[in-house]
C-alpha cells in the first residue's frame, strides 16, 4: 500500500482549502421559520368521502354551526390573513358534492369550506438556495447603499418547495441589513394571461402529444386568446366528435396542459414582499418549484425586466420553467421549450450576446454547456464549455446563477461535487464576445462548507443561485447544507487576479 506523502499532496489541488483572505463570511443568517404558514386547499379526491363530510356539517343545527364559526375564527383567524374569504372560496369549489341544493347560511358555507382547507408551514424544513437581484425601488436610501431582493427556496411538509422573497439593504461599508419579515404569507390571485397564438402553436409543436387535431383546435382561435376561450373551444371540439375519438381527446388534453403551465399570478401593492410566494400552481409543478435563478435583464431597447429560470417537479419529471416580472407584483410563468430545455440549473445571461439570448445549462447532469437562441422560450443547440477537472468537482460541475459581466469577461460562479457528495463553490471567466471561450477557471474552490455549515438536510453543501457586484465586491448569498442561508462578501479584484493566475 502506497502512502500519500505531503510532497505528493502539494501537487494536487486542495479539496477543502482554508478561506481565501478576500472571502469574508458576514454572519447574517436566514433560517427556516415554522411559524410562517399559508392556507391552501385540503383536497379530498374521493367524491363520496367529500359528500359525507358535507353531510355531517349539514346535520348540525344553525346554533351549533354559528358557535363553530366563532371557535374557528378564534383558533385560526389571527394566523393567516383573509381566512374567511378563503373558506368561502373553498366552499364554492366543493359545493357540487352536496347531496341537496337547499339554501345555506354564510356560517354553514364557512364551516364546509374550512373542512377542505389546511395550514401549510411552507419553510418548516428549509430556507435555502438564494438568488439576489437589485430591487426596482432604490428610493429613500442612505448615500452609497443599495436595496436588494433575495429569492429563496422554501421547503415544508412532504418536501414541497416554493419560492419566497426577502429584501434588505447593503450599505457602503458592506454591512448587510435584512428587512423585517412579515408573519403572514399570502397566496397570489391567479389570472389568465393573453396567449399569443403563434407562440402557443410553436410551443405546442414541441410537446409529445401534439397532433393534427391539436393544430386544428388552435387554428380556430384568434391571434390572441384567453384561457376561457381555449376551454370553450376544446369543449366545442369534444362535443362535435365521437366519444371514441382518442386522437381528439389527446389533442384537447395536450393543449390544455400546455396552457395550464403558462399562467399569470398577481399581488396587490399593499402586500409586502416577504408575504409573496410563488407556490406550485400548474400540474407540472405539483411536487415543487425549485432553485429560482433570478437575473435583471437589459433588453436591446434599454428596458429592464427580471427573469428567473426554475425547476418544476411533478413527482416524476423535472421541467425547466421561465418566470418574468417587472415589479415583483405580477409574475408571468411559461414553459421553456426545445431539446436543450432540460434538466436543472439553467441560468440566463443578463443581456443578449451577439444579438441572441444566451443561457448556461447542465443538460447531462455532469458538464456545463452554453446555448444561444433568438427566443427566450426556445432552446435547440448547446456547446460544451466546462467539464469537471479537479477532484472537488469530479462528480459534476454547474453554475451558481447567471454570469456577471466584468471588464475582464463573464464571471461565472460555479459549483462542483466531489468525494462523499461534498459541494464547493468555484469560479470561471468566459470571453465577453464569445462566452464559449473559457479564459480561466479556479483550480481550488472559492468557498467550501466550514464546520458550522456542514450540518443540515443535505450535509456538506454550499450552493448559490446568484449574487451581485457592489462596491468592487461580489455579494454572494449561499445555502448551507440545504437548510439555511447566509452571505459571503468576496473582493472582486483579488478574485479576478486569482483567475488570471489560472488562465487556460
Amino acid at each position: 500500500m502506497t502512502a500519500i506523502t505531503m510532497a505528493g499532496m502539494s501537487n494536487m489541488s486542495s479539496l477543502y482549502p482554508t478561506s481565501h483572505q478576500f472571502v469574508q463570511r458576514k454572519g447574517v443568517y436566514l433560517k427556516p421559520d415554522a411559524a410562517r404558514i399559508l392556507i391552501r386547499p385540503f383536497d379530498i379526491s374521493d367524491d363520496h368521502h367529500a359528500s359525507r363530510i358535507i353531510a355531517r356539517v349539514m346535520e348540525r343545527s344553525e346554533v351549533d354551526v354559528e358557535a363553530l364559526v366563532v371557535e374557528m375564527l378564534q383558533h385560526f383567524g389571527d394566523r393567516v390573513q383573509r381566512v374567511r374569504e378563503f373558506w368561502m372560496t373553498r366552499f364554492h369549489s366543493v359545493k357540487a358534492r352536496r347531496l341537496t341544493d337547499r339554501p345555506l347560511s354564510e356560517n354553514r358555507k364557512l364551516v364546509i369550506g374550512a373542512h377542505f382547507t389546511q395550514e401549510y408551514a411552507l419553510e418548516s424544513a428549509a430556507l435555502f438556495n438564494p438568488s439576489m437581484v437589485w430591487h426596482p425601488d432604490q428610493s429613500g436610501l442612505p448615500e452609497g447603499s443599495r436595496r436588494y431582493i433575495l429569492s429563496l427556496r422554501a421547503t415544508g411538509e412532504g418536501h414541497l418547495s416554493s419560492t419566497v422573497f426577502r429584501s434588505g439593504v447593503i450599505h457602503r461599508d458592506l454591512a448587510i441589513e435584512l428587512d423585517p419579515c412579515s408573519n403572514y404569507v399570502t397566496l397570489p390571485v391567479p389570472s389568465s394571461p393573453l396567449f399569443d397564438r403563434s407562440l402557443f402553436a410553436r410551443k405546442l409543436a414541441e410537446t409529445k402529444n401534439a397532433n393534427g387535431r391539436a393544430r386544428e383546435l388552435i387554428d380556430e382561435l384568434g391571434e390572441t386568446f384567453t384561457m376561457t376561450q381555449l376551454e370553450w373551444q376544446t369543449q366545442r371540439m369534444l362535443v362535435s366528435t365521437r366519444r371514441d375519438d382518442v386522437a381528439c381527446r389527446n389533442a384537447c388534453e395536450a393543449v390544455l396542459s400546455l396552457a395550464r403551465a403558462n399562467y399569470r399570478i398577481e399581488y396587490t401593492s399593499d402586500t409586502g414582499l416577504s408575504e409573496r410566494i410563488i407556490f406550485p400552481h400548474s400540474p407540472s409543478e405539483k411536487n415543487g418549484i425549485e432553485d429560482s435563478r433570478f437575473v435583471e435583464f437589459l433588453d436591446d431597447d434599454g428596458s429592464r425586466r427580471y427573469y428567473a429560470t426554475y425547476t418544476a417537479f411533478d413527482g416524476q419529471l423535472i421541467l425547466p420553467q421561465l418566470l418574468e416580472t417587472a415589479d415583483f407584483l405580477r409574475f408571468d410563468i411559461s414553459t421553456l421549450n426545445g431539446p436543450q430545455a432540460t434538466n436543472k440549473g439553467l441560468a440566463l445571461f443578463p443581456r443578449k450576446v451577439n444579438g441572441q439570448y444566451a443561457m448556461l445549462g447542465r443538460q447531462d447532469d455532469e458538464n456545463l454547456f452554453l446555448m444561444y437562441s433568438d427566443s427566450v422560450h426556445f432552446w435547440y443547440h448547446r456547446k460544451l464549455i466546462l467539464r469537471p477537472a479537479e477532484p472537488w468537482e469530479f462528480v459534476k460541475v454547474g453554475n451558481c446563477g447567471s454570469p456577471i459581466e466584468t471588464p475582464r469577461g463573464w464571471l461565472v460562479i460555479t459549483h462542483g461535487v466531489g468525494p462523499n457528495r461534498h459541494y464547493s463553490i468555484g469560479a470561471a471567466l468566459l470571453d465577453l464576445d464569445d462566452p464559449s471561450v473559457v479564459i480561466a477557471r479556479l483550480k481550488e474552490p472559492l468557498l467550501t462548507p466550514i464546520e458550522g455549515e456542514r450540518r443540515g438536510y443535505v450535509p456538506n453543501v454550499v450552493y448559490s443561485c446568484g449574487g451581485q457586484v457592489f462596491n468592487e465586491h461580489l455579494i454572494l448569498p449561499y445555502a448551507m447544507s440545504d437548510y439555511a442561508s447566509t452571505f459571503a462578501v468576496i473582493g472582486l479584484q483579488p478574485l479576478l487576479e486569482l483567475l488570471d493566475q489560472h488562465r487556460i
